[in-house]
């Protein structure tokens, strides 16, 4: 084994390996620590496109499995499978947030966020909201925790729905959600 080139990554070597693992559900990627193989163009753009050598990834079911093997340590993102780890580069979140179900009203709503490869997660204890100010436009970002330190920016249409909502709680003005207040702006700046 000793005289075999390593075999460099490519997309169509990680969605084999992926496959092959017959997982049901999201692949175990918290468990698997497979050596670092270097790293992959793969690239997602803030509006959640994913590209490769810079040409956008036009197959679904292709961009939908390797979101599904992304993994987060530091402020580094990769793909990864049982024997092998890519890095890719990530411009802003993983993900976006393209819509939101409401249930119920007031405190007691819910609300359940969609992305861009179909992953669902209700805001919550375990998927917070939070709220940034977007350092190029001077506006504010918001963003829900989708998965194990996964993000997904929730896009302008849904982010003004959320507005539409909210309330005013605590000297804040935000959204409620599984019985928690998510702040997106301090109430005294509503006028501004």
């Amino acid at each position: 084994m000793s005289g075999q080139k390593p075999v460099k990554p490519s997309p169509d070597g990680l969605a084999a390996s992926v496959k092959a693992t017959k997982t049901k559900g999201l692949p175990p990627v918290h468990l698997w620590n497979p050596p670092f193989c270097g790293d992959l163009d793969i690239h997602i753009a803030k509006d959640g496109t994913w590209s490769y050598l810079g040409s956008p990834i036009n197959r679904f079911e292709l961009v939908k499995l390797f979101s599904s093997i992304l993994k987060k340590e530091g402020d580094k993102f990769y793909l990864v499978t049982p024997v092998e780890k890519v890095g890719i580069t990530v411009e802003d979140a993983p993900f976006l947030a393209v819509d939101f179900d409401r249930t119920r009203d007031g405190d007691a709503q819910s609300l359940t966020f969609t992305t861009q490869v179909g992953d669902t997660a209700s805001a919550g204890t375990e998927h917070p909201i939070r709220v940034v100010i977007d350092p190029e436009t001077e506006e504010p970002a918001p963003y829900i925790l989708i998965r194990a330190n996964l993000e997904a920016r929730i896009d302008r249409k849904s982010f003004y729905r959320l507005v539409d909502i909210g309330t005013e709680h605590d000297g804040w003005f935000g959204v409620w959600s599984d019985g928690q207040f998510f702040p997106l702006i301090q109430s005294d700046q509503l006028s501004e």
